[in-house]
């Protein structure tokens, strides 16, 4: 079974095989986490996500799929990056925000990543309720099947560190 651990920090801090990247579509950096991944692991990783967006995903990545890049100068080797769902109270998109996870721990399994930090997929600016976000996170990690062995959970503030570790135990 895969160990699943909880930190509250920051995700650029964290070394790990791979961390993952709660990113938009257009994968070339924005806010929250993404722009923190962005700054924290230099050009590289934007020159990584523009030869993805000029070659095989020239739309942009789209909600609930992954995408691997370098990691340039942050501590993990590698960034995954994952687009959440936006949430929505009159769509359920838990399904999306479900294959995000899912998807994110194929990618890793590509890449031979057995140590892997995720943080809250779609739980910021994206909206998702706090406490939802946080069952399907642990849910669908321990409902994979992946080579992955251990998963640290980057809780950005004592609210989600607080849930995280209550669903983990």
């Amino acid at each position: 079974m895969i160990c699943i651990e909880v930190v509250q920090g920051d995700i650029t801090t964290v070394r790990a095989d791979a961390i993952v990247n709660a990113a938009n579509s257009t994968l070339l950096g924005g806010g929250g986490v993404d722009g923190a991944i962005h700054r924290a692991g230099g050009p590289e990783i934007l020159a990584a996500c523009r030869e993805l967006r000029a070659t095989t995903h020239p739309e942009g990545l789209p909600a609930g799929d992954a995408v691997a890049t370098i990691g340039g100068r942050l501590p993990a080797r590698w960034v995954i990056h994952t687009v959440g769902p936006v949430w929505s109270r009159d769509d359920d998109r838990s399904h999306l925000l479900r294959s995000a996870y899912a998807r994110s721990l194929a990618v890793a399994d590509d890449l031979d990543a057995r140590v892997v930090a995720f943080p809250l997929i779609s739980a910021g600016a994206y909206g998702w309720p706090l406490d939802d976000a946080v069952a399907v996170a642990v849910s669908t990690i321990r409902s994979t099947s992946t080579e992955v062995e251990r998963v640290i959970m980057v809780a950005f503030g004592e609210a989600p560190e607080r849930l995280l570790r209550a669903a983990v135990d």
